[in-house]
This record gives C-alpha cells, structure tokens and sequence, in this order.
C-alpha cells in the first residue's frame, strides 16, 4: 500500500491524546470513615473490573478513530505506482497516440469512434498536473504539435484532431511516442494508445524502443466489427480511348463481410453522369471483378468513379479514377537522311482523320533530334534514321521509360553501317536487329503476314467479325525487303509475324512506356504496304496507341500520402496549380527536368479522397484520382491479447488494457486513473472513522452501573 498524500501520516502522533488521558486522567477516591468495610471491598472489586474494560474499551476506540481518519487524508493506494510530494503526484511525462484513421468514423452505441477517442483522450489529459509533460501522435492527417506540451495545450490539440486518409500505422505511431518519452524530463512515463484495433492498422511490425519503467496503456473503442463491401480498383482496360467510342474499364470489390452478398449493384459515373451499371455476386472476402462498356461522352480529361450502395463506412464506397480522351495528339517524326515519309505523313494528316483524333505532326532532320526534346510529344517516329549518339538514346530510353511512345522503321543504309538502333533496343531492353532479307526496290517477294494478333488492342475496333463468327479478313501485301529482328526480352511481344517467321511489327514495353519496331520502312520500296488500305488504319492506331500509352488513364494515387508527378511543360513555361475537389488551389513544389517538371504534392494537400485538376495557365494538363488506401477497407479487428503483444513488442514493456466497448468515456478515464494512480482507500477509512467515533459515543454514555446493582451488593453486604 502506498499513500498519495504521506506527510499526514506525521498526524498519527495525534493518537497519543487518548493514552495520555487515559493514564494521567484519574479520579481520585475520597476518604470516607465506615462502620463496616467488608462490603465496601467487595463492591470496589466488581465495580472496578468493569470500569477498566470500559476505560481500555473507549481507548482502543478513540485510538482506532484517530488513526482512520488519519490515513484517510494520507490518502491510502492498493496499487499506485506515484507516491511524492504533498497534495498530488510526482512530475509525469506522457505521450498520447490518436487513431484517427477513415475507419475512426464508424459508430456505435457510444457514438462515433474518433469522438470516444477524443473524450477518452481528453478525461486522461484533466488528470495530469500543468507541471507535466505531454506528447501527442495521430496517425494520419496534419501532423500535431510534437512536444513537450503542457495539458491544456494537448487538450486544446485533441480538439482539433480529425479523421484522415492514409498516414501510418498504429504501431508506427506508438513508435514514435516511446521515442519522444525517451528524453522526455520526467522520470514518470507513461503512453497510451486508442484506436479502434483495425487488424491492418496493428499488424506491421516495428522495432522496440525500451524505456526504462514507462507503463502503457491499450485503449480500444468500438463494441463491435462491422461488414462491410469496397471498391478497391478502378481502371481502364482500353488502351485506346476516343470520344464518342466505346471504353471498357473494371473494377475490383471485396466484401469483407463473413456472408455472401448477391446481386450487388456496381455504377459508373463520368462528369457526374451514371452511363453504365453492373451486378456481382459477392463472396466473403474474395475480390470480384465487375466489367462496364461505357462511351466518353466528349473529349479531353474526364472524372470518373465507381460506385456501390453506401453502407456504415461510406469512405470505400466510391472509386475514383480519370480518363482521357484527347482531341488532338502530337507527333514527332524524325526522318533520317534520305528517307521518303510522305505515306506516313499522309496516314496522319487531318484530312484522314474523318473527324476521329487529329494528330498534330512535327517533322524534322535527324541532326534536329538533340536540340529538339521528345517530352513535348506524346510519341516519336524514328525513320530511318542512320545514327544516334549516346546522348540521344539516353534521352530516348528515358523518355519511353517515362511514359512516351516510340515507333522505330528501319534505314536501308543499316546494311552497310552499324545498325543504329540497337544501342537504343539494348536501352530499352529489347533484341538486335541483325541483317536484312531481300533487296530493296526489287519487288520481289520474301514473305507476307502470317499471324496477327487481333485481340492486341491496337487493333481493337478496326476488324469486326462476321455474323457466324468468322474471323476477320485481314490484307497480306507482299513484302520485298525487311530487317531481321532477334527479340530478347520477356517484355516484348510480336504483334505481327512474317510468313518466314521473322517479327513484322514487334512490342517492346520498358517502364511506363512501350516501343513499336517495323521490319520495314514506310515506303514503297520496301513492300506494298504503304499502298494497300490496311496502311493508312495501322499507322493511325499505332500512333494513336503510343500516344496514348500513359494518357488514357491518369494516375492513382493514395489520399493523404505525398506523391511525385512528371508532367511534360507547357510551350509558354507556366507553373502548374493543383485544385482539390472542394475548390482549393495550392502551387506544389515543381523541378525542372528535361522538356518536363517532377511536381512533389504534399499530403496536406491531397488528404481527401477525390479527383485533383493540375492546371497549367487556365488549361487542365492532367486529372489525378485520390482514394483511400484499400487496407483501410477490412474492419476486422484484431483480437485484444494479440494486440497487447504486438504493442508490448514496441514498447518493450507490458501493456495494460482498458477496454472501452459499451462503456463511457468517463468509466475507462477512471478505470485508468485507478490503474495509475492506485485504488484510493481514503472513503473506506474515513467511514471506519465515523463508526468507531459512534461506537466510543454509545460506550461512553451506555454502560453504566445501575442503582439496582449497587443496591443487591449492600443486601448481601448486610446479610
């Protein structure tokens, strides 16, 4: 037992009155001259036994009620762990760790999870002394002030905490906190953790951080587990996208509920239309897969988002995602010394287009190519072009890397020179083209089309079955001269293959990007191709693929985390603002790079779920979809033991659990201050100190001898 308030112990001197009283306090008998004293002996025998019990009874009393009253204002603990100076406790040092994660939004009987968090949090600070130290974490959301605060600073900070997307897990916070109380002042240390017990928030692992007699607390909210169904993806599975055209796109949901859910209704919205819908069949906890065919309703960036029934955690509900469809693309082509690209430039002028995606076509010398960046265009055409310094494939390499479309045709002078491409397919880890077959503007026939794959989807939309189901014709020009091309990497893929097995039109992707490489040139002394119909549509969807490669889809990134954007510079140089959905603009911070800027956006500013504009003057350069990060999605809580271990793992210490489920915010605060500061006793004493003082009281005025004792003592003294 400890007492909170010892120095009143001192008072216990007090119970030394009584004694004294009782030894010193005597009545002093009377001499008194008798006839006969032989009954007057008897009687002081009997009387006098009777008045000492009575004397050492009420001692023993008026002792046990002083020293009661005593300890109750010493204030007496079971367990307290602080005893000090007067009046109080020793000096603490605290850190408190707020879960304030999307999932802190559910509710109970209680009320909303976040606000349990803060009453709780709050009810802990009232208990603490100015003279203490606080620390506060959150794991999501704007950092709160780090410490060292005073109490009424961290109460006024509680306040102010809300829930937030993405963050960091529990664990990770309370790491942090034992961190802080690792110099902390005092050498009283004590952290708390509240949070809901979301599995995906306690389940990464961090290392110990050991501090020497600090006590922590696990403090769980929320009285029950909730189901619930998710959109966790959404994406564009057409590769090319043009207004007015079809655009097929899926999307994931998971239903982390223990029953199956049927008939689960999934919807499309773009620019806040519903344009398409889905049913699903949703087993426990198995992602399914629900397909749309939707048409973009006009050009440019659109927003766009999958929905399902809200349920009781709304944040999951709605997937976002953006989709472009471009009005006009731009084309660099780089034509080598010699080299006939009227055909190409004819597949790609406007005229062509037929009110479908004009592209808007660059062409220059290949001794332009170093002072010209390609990251202004949404693909390069190289023809035949005879040499690349190093310098060029780098930058090359890079840009497909980044996101850009590249379309090789071959230069005959690569039969005498050194074959000037395959430093660049070495770069972008494609094979070698290794000779030629044939002879140029010969006319005679080496080999035609044998296999093309027609659900690759640069051909999606250009060849249409017959009403039987029979495959598609497609044209086979004869082919007189063509580069051999010996593929290396897994990345690549050959989408049109020779009659004497050589690729004819190769895939090769590299980072965010992808390459197209021809066995021939686009003139007519290589083969027939430029002169059939099927050239015209082959070049126009192989650019427009290209061009399309990163575009179709903007990025996805997680809410309230930091992200990187590379974005190609507008032709007047101007720095790019981002708008959230709620209308608030802020400049990120933008590098420089070549022909492009890497934007850094803080996760203050991207903290709500939604789709961002990036604006480049009054023009939209890109569309960004934020969402919550899908883990966030399983309520599953973890059970109570296994998270005391894994936070006692993190503390390096044992952790006290003080469950809050279907109790106040009030109770688990006392039910704590009973834990840290021990089970004050003082009421107990404080009434055994009143019931001895009623027992002295009755004593002292109750037992007495009666007359009529007195008076059978004198019969049987006269008898």
């Amino acid at each position: 037992m400890e007492f909170l308030n010892p120095f009143m112990l001192f008072a216990l001197g007090a119970a030394a009155i009584p004694v004294i009283v009782h030894l010193f306090h005597f009545r002093r008998p009377r001499k008194v001259d008798f006839s006969s004293l032989a009954f007057v002996r008897e009687l002081q025998k009997t009387t006098m036994q009777r008045v000492r019990l009575r004397q050492w009874l009420l001692l023993a009393l008026r002792l046990l009620a002083i020293a009661c009253l005593v300890l109750a204002f010493a204030r007496p603990s079971l367990t307290g762990q602080m005893a000090g100076a007067v009046g109080g406790a020793a000096r603490s040092s605290a850190a408190f760790v707020i879960d304030n994660s999307l999932s802190m939004t559910l509710r109970d009987a209680e009320g909303e999870y976040l606000r349990q968090a803060r009453e709780i949090a709050t009810g802990l600070l009232r208990e603490f002394e100015e003279r203490d130290e606080i620390f506060l974490r959150t794991t999501a959301g704007e950092p709160v002030p780090a410490g060292p605060l005073s109490p009424a600073a961290a109460l006024d900070a509680v306040e102010e905490i809300r829930a937030a997307a993405g963050g960091v897990s529990a664990l990770a916070a309370v790491r942090s906190a034992m961190e802080a109380l690792q110099d902390a002042a005092h050498p009283n240390r004590e952290a708390y953790l509240v949070t809901d017990m979301q599995a995906s928030a306690l389940a990464d692992t961090a290392r110990a951080t050991f501090v020497e007699g600090a006590r922590a607390y696990l403090l769980p909210v929320g009285g029950r587990t909730q189901p619930n169904v998710a959109v966790v993806d959404a994406r564009i599975d057409s590769r090319i996208v043009e207004a007015g055209q079809p655009v097929r796109l899926s999307a994931t949901l998971v239903n982390y509920g223990d029953e199956p859910v049927e008939g689960y209704v999934a919807s499309v919205f773009l620019e806040g239309r519903r344009l398409a819908q889905a049913t699903a069949d949703l087993p426990p906890r198995e992602p399914t897969e629900a397909s749309f065919a939707v048409t973009a309703p006009e050009a440019g960036w659109l927003a766009g988002a999958v929905e399902i029934p809200e349920d009781a955690y709304s944040v999951d509900d709605r997937r976002y995602f953006t989709l472009h469809a471009p009005e006009r693309r731009r084309i660099l082509i780089v034509r080598g010394a010699g080299e006939d690209t009227r055909f190409l430039e004819l597949a790609l002028s406007p005229e062509l287009a037929r009110g479908r995606v004009a592209f808007d076509v660059t062409v220059i010398p290949e001794t332009s190519l170093a002072a010209t960046g390609p990251d202004r265009y949404d693909a390069v055409v190289m023809a035949g072009v005879r040499t690349l310094s190093s310098g060029e494939t780098e930058a090359l390499a890079r840009y497909v890397a980044g996101g850009g479309g590249l379309l090789l045709g071959p230069s005959a002078a690569g039969q005498e020179g050194g074959h000037a491409y395959n430093a660049l397919l070495e770069a972008i880890g494609g094979g070698r083209i290794s000779g030629f077959n044939g002879s140029l503007d010969a006319q005679t026939r080496i080999a035609s089309f044998d296999r093309v794959e027609l659900e690759h989807p640069l051909f999606e939309g250009v060849f249409h079955v017959g009403p039987e189901g029979d495959a598609p014709n497609v044209e086979r020009p004869e082919i007189w001269f063509a580069a051999r091309y010996a593929p290396r990497g897994a990345g690549e893929q050959s989408i049109i293959r020779l009659s004497n097995g050589d690729p004819f039109l190769q895939e090769i992707r590299h980072g965010r990007g992808v390459a197209l490489l021809l066995a021939v040139a686009p003139d007519a002394r290589w083969s027939e191709l430029p002169v059939r119909g099927l050239f015209v549509p082959l070049m126009y969807r192989s650019l427009y693929y290209l061009s399309a490669w990163e575009s179709v889809a903007g990025e996805q990134f997680p809410a309230g985390r930091s992200a990187e954007l590379r974005i190609a510079r507008p032709p007047d140089e101007a720095l790019f603002r981002l708008a959230g959905p709620d209308g608030t603009e802020y400049a990120p911070e933008q590098r420089d790079l070549f022909g492009a800027a890497l934007l850094t956006l803080d996760r203050e500013a991207v903290e709500r779920p939604g789709v961002y504009d990036v604006y480049a003057g009054e023009e939209i350069a890109r569309r960004i979809a934020f969402n919550a990060d899908e883990r966030e999605s399983d309520l599953l809580a973890m059970e109570t033991e296994e998270a005391r271990r894994r936070m006692a793992e993190v503390v390096g210490g044992p952790v006290e659990i003080v469950a809050a489920g279907g109790r106040s915010a009030a109770d688990v605060v006392a039910t704590v201050a009973e834990q840290r500061t021990g089970r004050e006793l003082w009421k107990m004493f404080l009434l055994l100190a009143l019931l001895f003082l009623a027992a002295e009281m009755a004593v002292a005025k109750g037992w007495r001898p009666s007359a009529k004792e007195g008076a059978s003592l004198f019969a049987r003294a006269g008898s």
